[in-house]
Formats: structure tokens, sequence, C-alpha cells
């Protein structure tokens, strides 16, 4: 016999924050966003540019991470994208590339992304040897496994606020209307 969840019982569907892995910013006291991207989406585009207002406007009261979700059915430089992400991370330049990658979003090829690699200052040789390596190839499938296994990614961008998916837009004033509430 099966008994029904009521919405109160449900827990947070979002996998909890891993300080170790995931790339987060902002103060462990404050509100938690986690997004599910894709550099190549265009909506995950706006959502970065959004959450990046929200994070002026609130300073110190929001925290945000970001979990890759590249759509790769219909971005075809999205995983690339993600690794390059990931390979930058390997050199302490996450959050760099990451905005790097939605600023020019419509140029994501290989040369691309070797030459943002470059105008980092990272060491290009060993992020090309990185963003092939079986780690960070499994970095990226962690992200895209546990947005899967939360059930409510199905596209990007998601959001989740404190754990709870966001189903609301992800415009700037919705976004700091909902953590408000």
């Amino acid at each position: 016999m099966t008994r029904k969840v009521t919405p109160q019982e449900r827990q947070p569907a979002m996998e909890a924050l891993d300080e170790a892995v995931d790339h987060v910013r902002g103060p462990a006291g404050g509100r938690l966003i986690v997004e599910y991207g894709d550099y190549e989406c265009p909506y995950s585009r706006q959502a970065f540019r959004a959450i990046e207002r929200v994070e002026e406007q609130l300073g110190g009261g929001v925290r945000f991470a970001f979990r890759h979700f590249p759509l790769t059915g219909i971005h075809p430089h999205a995983l690339a994208a993600a690794t390059a992400a990931e390979a930058a991370a390997r050199q302490g330049r996450f959050w760099d590339m990451h905005g790097l990658l939605f600023h020019r979003q419509k140029a994501l090829g290989d040369g691309d992304l070797r030459q943002y690699a470059a105008e980092l200052g990272l060491d290009v040789d060993l992020f090309d040897r990185d963003q092939t390596t079986d780690a960070v190839l499994a970095r990226v499938r962690r992200d895209v496994d546990s947005g899967i296994a939360s059930g409510e990614v199905q596209g990007t961008p998601t959001l989740f606020i404190d754990g709870m998916v966001h189903r609301g837009s992800y415009d700037a004033a919705a976004l700091l209307e909902a953590l408000t509430r």
C-alpha cells in the first residue's frame, strides 16, 4: 500500500550542497540559489544576468551555486563549455570562466574556449589536457545526475531556492520577491 504525500511533507528535491565540490559564492548565512544551467542556453544567460543583479542588490544576503546541465541534444557546444569551466576551476578560475562563457555565448567553439583560457592567464596546455580528463567529465556528470535525480530538472535554467525548486519567473524582480518571502 502506498501513502499519498502531502505538499507539506515533501522534502527538498535538490541534492544538498557539497562545499568541497560545488561552485558556490556568497556568505554561508545567505539565502541559497542553485542553478542548473547550460552555457549555450539563452535562457540560462538571462538567469545569469538576473542572478548577478540579485547578488548586487542583496549583497551578503544571498549565496549562489552553479551546477552544469548541458543540453547536448540541442546545444552542440554545451558540454565543451561545461568542461572548459571545470578545467578553469582546476586552476582556481571557475567563476571567471563562468562569466566569460555567458558573456560570449555565441562563440563557444574549441578555439574560442582556448582563447578564453589564455585571456584568463591559465596554463592553456594544462587547460587542454584537463578539459578532456575523466575527472572533469565526471564532475560535469555529477551535476547532471543530481539534476536528474531531483526529478525537477528537465531543462535550463532550473533554479532552486533554499533547496526547493523555484517555478516562477527567473527575472531579478521575481527572484528578489522569492528570496524575501
